[in-house]
């Protein structure tokens, strides 16, 4: 489809392939049609792409209104802010930090949610606040408590939401905590990612109650997990499928500089060598990445490309003790490694992913999320079969990488 068909579709047309996806359903609908998505956008932004995390050049709805018009009207993410409103652009700012959602995820949610009229809901992450005003037609406003830790973000939502006629609760914090003045509720939804349920989603909560929130591991790999909250205050659900969100400002993460994994030394600094049989390329899809994060706590990739097709992966562990590389060379069956430190970051995604495959690769749907006094804990098909991960590496010939010189990089 091109911009001008697009631009004739418009919400139309978005329904249209909502509903051909099985995203948005008829009880849905009704919602949709009385708040569309344009007017929870804002005249400055950056298309996404669906299924990707990538973003294009800015677009200004004063200066290119078909063009906003068009990626409004796509079932695609839309950035709306970087670096927390301190990037206005030209260009693209570090990281991005708030966003319209891609209508397929958002309806998604919203029907795993399960909510009925007169449902009282709490809403983690107002954002532009299109999802808060589709809950809002859904439940009656009056039900509706969104929070957003954006001020700047909040009050633009809460004037849109005005103008189309709704006046829910919009309160200015930190979502970690919920809202406990409003509870208890009998949904909650979150449109930011998280590694850790906060408790206080869980304790203000009505027992029979639904909690539904994109969780993943520090490693990649990201899913909505769906929480029935039970009475004695504990929570458990199975993951209903991929998500890709933004993290909850409270739970982000600062990551070190790869040089002080090497203590200030060249290369591989005192790093083991070894090889591998497991390529690069098979730990880089979404739903691997989640099952290996689950298995590797506190540690995460990052890949250095080349202009030859190779590229280094790196590991690293978020207490700085341990890091690893992985070599990857097109053509090759097997890889050269390094490891550093009192973790053996490769060998522990090595023993992961034999884990994964010899379960019969399972997909995100087969997971699930148990939270209590206890803490939180992964399992795989049922409750009583927490995740856990064993295997080993199998030796064979070796692909070398050669390095530029300096060996410590630039990159984060």
């Amino acid at each position: 489809m091109n911009v001008h068909e697009e631009m004739a579709a418009g919400p139309e047309g978005l329904a249209a392939v909502l509903m051909g996806k099985g995203a948005l359903t008829s009880d849905w609908l009704p919602s949709y049609e009385a708040v569309p998505r344009h007017w929870f956008v804002p005249d400055v932004i950056w298309p996404g792409r669906g299924g990707g995390n990538r973003q294009d050049d800015r677009v200004m709805r004063g200066e290119e209104p078909e063009a906003w018009w068009a990626a409004v009207h796509r079932d695609a993410p839309i950035t709306t802010q970087w670096d927390d409103g301190e990037y206005t652009g030209p260009g693209k700012g570090r990281i991005p930090s708030s966003s319209s959602s891609m209508p397929t995820m958002v309806f998604s949610m919203l029907d795993a949610l399960s909510v009925e009229k007169g449902h009282r809901v709490l809403e983690i992450g107002t954002g532009t606040g299109w999802n808060a005003a589709l809950l809002s037609h859904r439940v009656g406003a009056e039900n509706v408590v969104t929070v957003e830790v954006d001020e700047g973000s909040a009050r633009d939502a809460r004037r849109r939401l005005a103008e189309a006629g709704f006046e829910p609760l919009a309160v200015v914090g930190d979502g970690v905590e919920g809202y406990a003045e409003g509870g208890p509720y009998d949904r909650v939804i979150a449109t930011c990612s998280i590694g850790r349920v906060p408790r206080a989603w869980v304790t203000q909560t009505k027992p029979g109650g639904i909690v539904v929130a994109p969780w993943g591991p520090v490693y990649g790999g990201e899913a909505v997990v769906r929480l029935s909250v039970a009475g004695d205050g504990t929570a458990a659900g199975r993951f209903v499928g991929s998500s890709a969100f933004m993290r909850l400002r409270a739970q982000r993460s600062v990551r070190k500089h790869v040089r002080e994994y090497l203590g200030g030394c060249d290369w591989p600094a005192d790093g083991v060598r070894g090889t591998t049989f497991l390529s690069p390329d098979a730990v880089g899809e979404w739903e691997v990445m989640f099952a290996i994060g689950v298995q590797v706590p506190n540690a995460f990739p990052w890949m250095e490309s080349y202009e030859d097709g190779s590229y280094t992966l790196w590991l690293r562990d978020m207490a700085v003790t341990s890091w690893a590389t992985v070599d990857y060379v097109p053509g090759c069956v097997e890889f050269e490694v390094y490891q550093g430190g009192p973790r053996r970051l490769w060998d522990e995604v090595v023993a992961a992913h034999r884990w994964w495959e010899g379960r019969g690769r399972p997909g995100i749907e087969r997971f699930g999320l148990t939270v209590d006094g206890d803490g939180e804990r992964v399992w795989l098909d049922s409750a009583d079969r927490p995740v856990c991960g064993t295997g080993s590496v199998m030796p064979g010939p070796t692909c070398h990488l050669p390095r530029a010189e300096p060996p410590c990089r630039d990159k984060p």
